[in-house]
């Protein structure tokens, strides 16, 4: 874990366990947000989910794989979790369908948490501050069902929407500046960004493939790896834009560090991977943005960050 990584970790653990403390009577949303921060959870008590989703950074990772148990990188960037509430599928595969089943999956995963239900629930069980939260939040004993349903309800408390944008489309004060609004329009046509990015929070929580599978460098089959359907070959999830400006390095595999690299590569992919296999018909021909164009569609990107985070 980096330095600055770390010192962030740190500084936001530390309050919310004495934000906790002084919270009277604690609600399910508050034992889930001091378990999300919590290495309670973590094999040998080491990694917290808020290791790799720091508040900082809209609840996102800076490096492109994150670190568990024992210095084991993940197989995927980690998403930022703002803005979760009304998603349809979890992670780039879609492999959860809740935010309730997608909560242990890190937990019990081999290269993240490495825990299972049984640890966790003794470990709960004989806290002295959370044995007893459980039986006065749910009137039973800690158990992993418990665990995931308050973690879930915290991470429905991240919903984001105080941006630039939303003042703009609402018509208050301090909205999008000039590069902005012309960003929005590229992003709305010859971008063809709104055609995957819709919704209030720019995801239409389909699953797409921009070209970054070709069997050889690129091989990560995504959402195929759950369907076994060929259709689905390198197709991922569609993310959320709101905080992307702070959320990077951006692309399930996190190759890219910049929203800049990130707009290159839709402008020209064929730039970036040779011979990709089932990519969008989207991205048949490349975009022909300018520079002035690129600059405004980032301004725009930008201009979705909640206040909280924007610098």
């Amino acid at each position: 874990m980096k330095q600055g990584k770390l010192f962030w970790f740190a500084i936001a653990t530390l309050g919310i366990l004495l934000s906790f403390s002084q919270l009277s009577p604690p609600t399910v949303e508050t034992l889930g947000e001091r378990l999300f921060f919590d290495p309670i959870l973590s094999e040998d008590s080491t990694i917290s989910c808020g290791s790799c989703h720091l508040p900082a950074f809209a609840f996102s990772d800076t490096t492109p794989f994150s670190k568990g148990v024992g210095g084991r990188l993940g197989r995927r960037n980690t998403q930022g979790i703002t803005n979760m509430s009304s998603r349809e599928h979890f992670f780039f595969d879609g492999r959860a369908a809740t935010l309730e089943q997608q909560i242990m999956m890190p937990v019990q995963d081999s290269l993240e948490m490495r825990a299972h239900p049984a640890l966790i629930e003794a470990r709960l069980a004989r806290h002295p501050e959370y044995a007893v939260l459980f039986q006065q939040l749910f009137q039973a004993p800690p158990n992993s069902e418990l665990v995931s349903q308050a973690i879930a309800a915290y991470i429905r408390t991240l919903e984001t929407s105080n941006t630039p944008f939303d003042r703009y489309m609402k018509g208050k004060p301090n909205g999008m500046d000039a590069a902005a609004v012309r960003g929005r329009r590229i992003f709305m046509n010859k971008g063809k960004c709104f055609d995957c990015h819709f919704t209030p929070d720019f995801t239409g929580d389909e699953f797409r493939n921009v070209g970054l599978y070709n069997g050889v460098e690129f091989q990560d089959k995504g959402r195929y790896n759950q369907t076994n359907d060929l259709a689905d070959l390198g197709k991922f999830k569609v993310p959320g834009l709101r905080n992307v400006a702070v959320t990077g390095p951006y692309m399930h595999n996190g190759m890219f560090k910049t929203l800049e690299q990130v707009i290159e590569f839709y402008d020209t992919p064929d730039q970036f991977v040779k011979n990709p296999i089932n990519r969008d018909t989207l991205l048949a021909r490349p975009l022909g943005l300018s520079v002035a164009e690129k600059s405004d569609l980032k301004a725009f990107l930008e201009a979705l960050t909640d206040d909280r985070w924007r610098k």
